[in-house]
């Protein structure tokens, strides 16, 4: 096949139409923002992120919601975090304390995290017995 064949031309155009379309999904995922996705079953009223492996949390990310807190069912703007893997620790309303690890945050991207893939060893609060 030589330059001057259709077929050829026709190749180039299809690459450059394809090149540019993955640039451009590049480019719309930038402009919008990261979201974290309760699939929990409880509401969460705080949420921080750290790099995967470390204890470094960063703030409160359920600060960025109106009311403070991600309803179930509800996405959450996430600001100030690169993309990367990163471990999530959470409280929900039920005062039930998680950490999921190894969560990978991608720029303008929806991350979740559901009940089922919740570890075993979050902590819940020990009910205290009131006396009369």
């Amino acid at each position: 096949m030589s330059i001057s064949d259709p077929r050829f031309t026709l190749q180039r155009i299809t690459l450059l139409v394809l090149a540019l379309a993955v640039s451009s999904f590049g480019a719309l995922a930038q402009g919008r923002p990261t979201r974290f996705w309760n699939l929990t079953q409880f509401t969460i009223s705080e949420f921080y992120l750290a790099p995967a492996g470390t204890t470094r949390f960063g703030p409160n990310q359920c600060k960025n919601d109106k009311d403070g807190t991600v309803d179930h069912d509800e996405r959450l703007r996430i600001t100030g975090i690169e993309p990367g893997i990163y471990d999530a620790k959470f409280t929900d309303v039920s005062g039930r304390t998680c950490v999921v690890k190894n969560i990978k945050v991608e720029v303008g991207q929806i991350f979740s995290i559901e009940e089922s893939e919740l570890p075993s060893d979050c902590t819940v609060p020990s009910k205290k017995s009131r006396s009369k």
